[in-house]
């Protein structure tokens, strides 16, 4: 890219209110640096600690469902699957900017079109609650554990939507037969 082509993209992340952007494959190495850039980043503005935690838990789940569900990835086929080296790399774009005095976390990643019908209902519903149904929600689905598409503790929307200061919101855009691009937006 040309120095003018890449000004040009800084200059509208700016303009956007972005602080981070990050658009690539993403692995837990990539999460806990730009995780630690973004608690300094947020301290030197002198942000509450409790906005400090939410956002970074917001970050932090946001970046954990592109690691656990894109479907854009690379097979990393010189290390053997493990906890700290997953089989394969995935790909997303999350960014963190503000949106007068709240702090805006977006993410996106590719999804099966097959999983987006399951999906939106389920964050419809999540959507939909309150603060004490949220509560409730979260609390439930410790106890119960992951439904069978999860592979966590299938809380990460719900504390998501907890952490969030208003709704989330979310959508979903056709790629082509099989796939679609899932964005998600929590203010906080």
């Amino acid at each position: 890219m040309l120095a003018n082509e890449l000004y040009g993209l800084k200059k509208d992340l700016r303009e956007r209110g972005i602080v981070f952007a990050y658009s690539g494959y993403v692995t837990e190495n990539v999460l806990s640096g730009v995780g630690d850039a973004l608690k300094k980043k947020l301290a030197i503005e002198d942000a509450d600690t409790k906005t400090i935690r939410s956002v970074f838990a917001v970050f932090v789940e946001q970046m954990q469902n592109i690691i656990r569900y894109s479907v854009e990835q690379l097979p990393s086929p010189d290390l053997p699957p493990s906890a700290d080296h997953p089989a394969e790399l995935r790909y997303g774009i999350l960014t963190i900017g503000q949106e007068g005095a709240d702090y805006v976390v977006h993410a996106g990643n590719l999804v099966m079109k097959s999983d987006v019908p399951r999906m939106r209902e389920r964050l419809s519903a999540i959507q939909a609650m309150n603060r004490e149904q949220l509560k409730f929600a979260y609390k439930e689905q410790l106890r119960s554990g992951p439904d069978e598409h999860s592979k966590g503790a299938g809380i990460g929307f719900i504390e998501i939507a907890r952490r969030a200061s208003s709704p989330i919101e979310f959508d979903f855009m056709d790629i082509d037969g099989k796939l679609a691009f899932f964005a998600l937006k929590a203010t906080i």
